[in-house]
């Protein structure tokens, strides 16, 4: 276990909420590993340590145990370029900027060994990184949120890319419904975001580990909803209202984790939002609408917009048509 990466190990404290919980349960909650029938053989092959020893797949954890699993190496996976008609607004020698659609992940993962961006990006000549499953990927969305990602040609443009991130130096702007309306036009929302302790599949500000995370937030226009009006009481809750959304940090799932966390869901979204989808819009309402940077090698100003796609356009004409 001593020789693993940090990127193969996965460390858990145990929290209050997860006591008596058997160990492969556990195991199986955390979306890298996926299943019981993983956790077992990573429990069997002598890759799961509780408080440093060995333990069975049987045994219940305790609150403050701390469990370390090892991933298993890789499959060895054949990257063969796919033409998925990917828009790139903008590319030089160094990096590209891509626009991707929703419904695309972003790189190969377990159950995603092909249709990802990265087949998409194999023909544009995207590299660097430290996994060969991931060339040139700086920063990622989530399978149904649309939109912008600047994406690396070389190493070192791409350890250039990561530490303007880690700095702050790349601007990435949102648009976002959300559910309900606002009584300020602004505000910022800075919570850390952790493993959710109940449910290891979600993200949460009450989270494990929670990480720092800023969003900021600015209302575009919001809909009141039909459960408002004059002589009419406003429902909680009733209403639309779109957002811009700006972020310090990139944590997973952030914006959609804040937004839940202070009563605004994104519309859409069936796993941090409401129970039903109100617009009929099949996916979470979140789009990377706008990259700024300066360039690593140039220092040029890159400036790049993406506008709504179709689907989510056509929500915002339907709510518009109804309020007019």
């Amino acid at each position: 276990m001593d020789d693993a990466s940090p990127q193969s190990r996965i460390t858990i404290q145990v929290g209050a909420d997860e006591q008596g919980m058997r160990l492969d349960k556990l195991l199986a909650s955390v979306p890298e590993i996926g299943s019981r029938a993983v956790a077992q053989r990573l429990i069997a092959a002598g890759r799961v340590l509780v408080d440093g020893a060995g333990s069975s797949k049987k045994h219940k954890v305790r609150p403050g145990e701390e469990i370390e699993a090892v991933m298993e190496p890789p499959e060895e996976l054949s990257l063969q370029p796919e033409d998925l008609g990917l828009s790139i607004p903008y590319e030089d020698r160094w990096l590209l900027v891509v626009d991707k659609p929703a419904g695309v992940v972003t790189h190969p993962a377990r159950g995603h060994d092909h249709g990802t961006l990265v087949h998409g990006l194999l023909a544009h000549q995207v590299a660097g990184g430290e996994s060969p499953h991931r060339p040139g990927i700086v920063h990622r969305l989530d399978k149904d949120t649309s939109g912008l990602l600047v994406v690396a040609r070389d190493e070192g443009t791409h350890r250039l890319l990561v530490d303007m991130l880690r700095r702050h130096q790349i601007e990435r702007t949102y648009t976002a419904l959300v559910h309900g309306c606002f009584e300020t036009r602004e505000g910022t929302i800075d919570a850390p975001v952790g493993r959710d302790a109940a449910n290891r599949q979600r993200m949460s500000v009450a989270g494990t580990a929670g990480r720092p995370a800023v969003t900021h937030i600015r209302v575009i226009r919001s809909w009141i909803g039909e459960g408002s009006g004059r002589g009419r009481r406003k429902e909680p809750g009733a209403g639309f209202s779109l957002l811009e959304v700006r972020l310090d940090t990139g944590r997973t799932h952030q914006i959609r984790v804040h937004l839940e966390a202070i009563g605004h869901p994104v519309a859409g979204d069936m796993t941090y939002g409401r129970r039903r989808d109100r617009l009929g819009i099949g996916r979470q309402f979140l789009h990377a609408a706008r990259l700024t940077f300066s360039h690593p090698h140039t220092g040029e100003t890159i400036d790049v917009e993406s506008p709504l796609p179709e689907d989510l356009q056509s929500v915002l004409d339907r709510l518009e048509q109804r309020s007019g």
